[in-house]
């Protein structure tokens, strides 16, 4: 079972960044964007993981995490805000924070605070994926093939990561490279390509080939015929 993520935050931008990044990551996010939803979801359901904006129509986000520790809920929560000062940091962690990340931030950044929080409560183990003999530890960033370990690149490892997310599915070249590199695709790069071509060298030296061509339409995880 993925981990559930609940984010909390007002700004569709960065809400949509962090619902596409966490869910691309393997993690089941759920969204709502104004405290009082914030609040009936904190309530009525189980979550892994929270990551909280300061900043909310309705109850702000303060008031929620106090009101949600004084509950006893033990819930990690990340609280997010554009407020940077010692004292502010001071107040949110007081309030019953686990972590604190200002705005902007790097997604990389807000991933590994994640995998930190996460692994706090034990949750860490439960973030695998799985193809054949092929599995990927999301929470240590490691693969394997057949027990032996794949030195990856981190590109090679998203492009593996999303092969294991959908096996039996052709990926257009779009989808894979919009995904993985978060760039529009021009039609003319080689990139994916050479990847995709380092990312079977290093799987077929433990088994068969699973990263199939369709000519034209992009590629496909299954095994050969």
């Amino acid at each position: 079972m993925s981990v559930r993520i609940l984010v909390i935050e007002d700004e569709p931008g960065i809400a949509d960044f962090l619902v596409r990044g966490l869910a691309e990551e393997g993690y089941a996010v759920t969204h709502v964007a104004d405290g009082n939803h914030a609040w009936l979801r904190l309530q009525s359901e189980t979550w892994d993981l929270v990551i909280l904006d300061w900043w909310l129509p309705g109850e702000d986000g303060l008031q929620i995490l106090k009101r949600f520790r004084q509950k006893n809920r033990t819930t990690p929560v990340l609280f997010l805000t554009a407020r940077d000062g010692i004292s502010e940091r001071v107040t949110g962690l007081d309030a019953g924070a686990d972590d604190y990340l200002t705005k902007p931030f790097a997604f990389e950044e807000l991933l590994a605070r994640v995998r930190t929080l996460l692994r706090r409560q034990g949750q860490s183990e439960s973030l695998h994926l799985e193809y054949q003999d092929i599995r990927i530890d999301l929470g240590q960033q490691r693969a394997t093939r057949a027990e032996m370990p794949l030195d990856l690149t981190a590109k090679e490892l998203s492009l593996l990561t999303m092969f294991v997310r959908h096996p039996g599915r052709v990926l257009s070249r779009t989808r894979i490279y919009e995904t993985v590199w978060d760039e529009n695709f021009d039609g003319m790069s080689n990139t994916l390509e050479v990847h995709v071509k380092d990312l079977r060298r290093k799987l077929e030296k433990n088994g068969p080939r699973v990263i199939q061509t369709r000519r034209g339409q992009g590629y496909i995880l299954e095994m050969s015929q």
